[in-house]
């Protein structure tokens, strides 16, 4: 059988439930062999609140005791500077080697706006994308660019077509309906306690408990 290598990456500040829940969809879709983790240094975003050691603690916190096997992969992280995902992915794939099915799994939120990444369409030549439905992202390739649109076209594939080439194909799982932002959390935390009408959503439902203890006891995201 293919081997199999699944890759979940973002800046991670912090890690959510809906990071779980996306990389627990897949890992029940695609059962690859590993799920490797990517905090990155990212490009498109204003500066990171968190430090790169508290976010990678809180990914092994959040990640811990998961039925599948997960890797912290620091790659980005290491090399010190904003990092592009096309970059990351022809690093691996020159490690992982030109059989592996690698799995580069994303939100419909971002494959709204794919075409605004470096080199987008390289990817297809360096991996599969697994891509899940958010609300209010729709996955209808109507909703999406044009140029978008006509690459998913002729790569939509069902899970165990993806998992067993090595690139180029496109997996679309309209099964995840968590919403959750890691702007929203960052809001709620930094925010001073609220009662009634004004209280905001319960950090708790967001995180995972051993994230939150730890944002607790570092005094992470207060403004």
């Amino acid at each position: 059988m293919t081997r199999c290598v699944a890759l979940l990456g973002g800046s991670f500040d912090p890690v959510h439930h809906g990071h779980v829940a996306l990389a627990a969809l897949f890992a029940d879709l695609l059962h690859p062999d590993e799920l490797r983790i990517l905090p990155a240094l990212p490009w498109q975003k204003a500066g990171l609140q968190a430090s790169n050691d508290d976010r990678i603690r809180m990914l092994e916190l959040a990640f811990a005791g998961q039925p599948f096997e997960v890797r912290i992969d620091t790659r980005e992280i290491d090399r010190g500077t904003p990092t592009y995902t096309v970059e990351t992915l022809r690093g691996l794939r020159e490690e992982l080697g030109e059989a592996v099915s690698i799995v580069f799994l994303m939100g419909a939120d971002q494959l709204q706006k794919l075409d605004t990444w470096r080199d987008w369409q390289d990817l297809f030549a360096l991996c599969n994308l697994g891509v899940a439905a958010r609300p209010g992202y729709a996955l209808e390739q109507d909703k999406l660019p044009l140029a978008v649109a006509r690459e998913l076209s002729r790569r939509l594939a069902a899970p165990a077509e993806v998992r067993a080439s090595p690139q180029g194909k496109v997996c679309l799982a309209h099964t995840l309906a968590v919403d959750i932002s890691a702007t929203q959390i960052r809001n709620s935390l930094g925010k001073e306690p609220a009662t009634g009408a004004d209280q905001g959503p319960d950090p708790g439902a967001l995180v995972p408990r051993g994230v939150l203890d730890y944002i607790q006891q570092h005094n992470l995201y207060k403004s």
